[in-house]
């Protein structure tokens, strides 16, 4: 017998998809505390999908050069998500999604959403990575308290314009190849001796600054993010770091930031999805303003 058919009743249901870049064990609290659902957005090297989970693989297949592809969740696995919470109970289903400028992950949900029987709050993040992630954290969390979707919504869409993604590629190549940073090239000129600083604005990737070398531009990273922080609250900071296939380099930035802001990174692999457009070598930080009772605007009118 489900909690609705005892006369309690379920609190929103919250999905996202698999580009939040929750750290394993946020994702599995999340997931086990406040039924949070991940939608697998597919990878494909040579033609062939890359199981889930599966980082290494795809390492090599980045190192190697291969051919990687991605796509959206197809209408239909979506809509069978929401169907499965509907029938659980669940009054209302808040789908707080990747970018729309970066994958039709959006389309998807907005397309399910008008084929089941609640209502469903399809929401553009306009935004990536752990600043998706953090959203959807704050969305858990408001839907937990019983609040009406509208709350839950709000929750979100606070986070995720109040979290800034920036990040550091070793090369545009990746990115080049797979059309997600048009104007990057251009702008780089051909020097191949520059390191781009990328960010994601208005839901795209667009250059924010060039750098000589390697560890300037990490360095460069690291000030933004402590001037972001520095703007914060110290009780309110949120920042997380993300990687992929540079682990070491990823916790010595997250170190750095902890001696000179007081907050501890989330340190989290970059999603595959993410990833096989970016290229190894990635170092990202999100920063923003974590939710709070005395910061949070009424939602009663």
């Amino acid at each position: 017998m489900g909690d609705d058919e005892r006369g309690v009743r379920l609190p929103v249901a919250v999905v996202t998809d698999a580009a939040c870049g929750l750290p394993d064990a946020l994702r599995a609290a999340l997931e086990a505390d406040h039924g949070l659902t991940v939608l697998k957005l597919p990878v494909t090297v040579d033609g062939e999908p890359l199981a889930p989970g599966s980082p290494a693989a795809l390492e090599l297949a980045l190192a190697s050069g291969r051919t990687l592809a991605t796509s959206r969740p197809s209408p239909g696995a979506v809509e069978a998500v929401y169907r499965r919470l509907a029938a659980a109970g669940h009054p209302h289903i808040v789908s707080v999604h990747l970018s729309a400028g970066l994958s039709g992950t959006v389309d998807s949900a907005r397309w399910a959403a008008g084929r089941v029987p609640v209502p469903v709050s399809v929401i553009d993040s306009g935004t990536a990575g752990m600043a998706l992630g953090f959203a959807v954290r704050d969305a858990c969390l408001m839907a937990a308290t019983g609040a009406p979707p509208a709350a839950v919504v709000a929750a979100a869409r606070r986070a995720a314009e109040q979290h800034r993604v920036r990040f550091y590629v070793p090369s545009l190549d990746t990115l080049r190849r797979g059309g997600r940073v048009g104007g990057a090239a251009a702008w780089l000129g051909g020097v191949l001796a520059i390191k781009p600083l990328l960010q994601i604005d208005d839901g795209v990737v667009v250059p924010l600054e060039r750098v000589r070398s390697a560890p300037r531009a990490i360095r460069r990273l690291e000030a933004l993010a402590v001037a972001d922080l520095g703007t914060v609250p110290a009780a309110d900071r949120d920042c997380a770091v993300h990687h992929f296939g540079n682990l070491a380099e990823a916790d010595q930035l997250a170190e750095r930031l902890t001696a000179q802001t007081g907050v501890r990174p989330l340190v989290s692999r970059l999603p595959s999805v993410l990833a096989a457009h970016v290229g190894l070598g990635v170092l990202g930080v999100v920063t923003g303003h974590r939710d709070s009772p005395s910061t949070r605007p009424r939602t009663d009118g």
